[in-house]
């Protein structure tokens, strides 16, 4: 058996040929997504990534700008800034790039944009409403992963999912998307004795660990799926993620790799809520 590769970045593509139409068709109606995206300070990852939305964002015909501040910046300028955001009616999306500098709390900056204009889908009432699943502005990466699930057609209900990895940015809110699915979910973490009892019972295994090559075939049974979030750069450059790709694929029955994988899928996913947030706030 040879994996079938869920290609992430083919799929992504397709993803925002729909999302120009519906762009073009909302901005016949007057309405003009735009999406704000706050830098604070110098982090050459950081510049990459916000470069990257921009980059998206003008793919499909989404406004967007950049607000790069100072790594001195308080807490309190950001703050402000934020709050000058959510009341401007022509800013329908709001996304401060994380990390931020020690000083700055990143749980009261999450907490200070407008849940109408959390595209990153990381503000407290967002997340309740999706551990409800009421319809709200999904985590991109999860929201990304179930989109990539539901590409190929992948069962999801009554499987057994398992997800190595407890982060509240991909491995919470996935387990949860997954549950909403109707999926049976096991989380497993740093803490988790014998990984291997767990994963070789997967039908869908999540890896997010942020450690290269982690998994191999022996953590999986034959013809499980294999959704791989790590990003890793090895010292000669390349890069890789956290599923040792060559001999996973001869066990799996359906695989992501890296990159063009999850990567891809997460930017734009944030253009979708973008969007979205662009004509919910047009319709208050």
């Amino acid at each position: 058996m040879t994996a079938e590769i869920i290609n992430g970045k083919e799929l992504a593509a397709e993803l925002k040929s729909e999302m120009k139409e519906e762009v073009e068709r909302v901005r016949k109606q007057g309405i003009v997504p735009h999406l704000t995206v706050v830098l604070v300070g110098d982090d050459p990852a950081s510049k990459s990534y916000v470069n990257g939305k921009k980059k998206a964002s003008k793919e499909v015909g989404i406004s967007s700008q950049i607000i790069e501040l100072p790594t001195f910046t308080t807490e309190k300028e950001l703050l402000k800034l934020i709050n000058k955001l959510n009341l401007d009616r022509d800013v329908h999306g709001i996304l401060v790039q994380l990390p931020l500098p020690e000083h700055i709390k990143e749980q009261s900056i999450i907490e200070a944009i407008d849940p109408a204009k959390d595209v990153d889908g990381f503000h407290p009432v967002n997340i309740g409403r999706m551990m409800t699943g009421k319809d709200t502005f999904l985590s991109c990466t999860p929201y990304g992963i179930i989109t990539m699930l539901k590409s190929r057609n992948i069962q999801m209900e009554g499987k057994h999912a398992v997800i190595i990895g407890r982060s509240n940015i991909v491995g919470k809110p996935v387990g949860q998307l997954l549950l909403n699915e109707n999926a049976t979910v096991t989380y497993c973490h740093s803490k988790t004795p014998d990984l291997k009892t767990y994963t070789k019972n997967a039908d869908i295994l999540i890896v997010a660990v942020g450690k290269a090559n982690k998994i191999d075939a022996d953590y999986l049974q034959d013809g499980a799926v294999v959704i791989d979030v790590g990003i890793n750069r090895l010292a000669d450059g390349t890069l890789t993620g956290d599923v040792d790709f060559a001999s996973a694929k001869e066990r799996a029955s359906y695989i992501t790799p890296v990159p063009k994988g999850v990567g891809p899928m997460t930017i734009t996913m944030l253009l979708k809520n973008t969007i979205k947030a662009a004509i919910g706030l047009a319709d208050k």
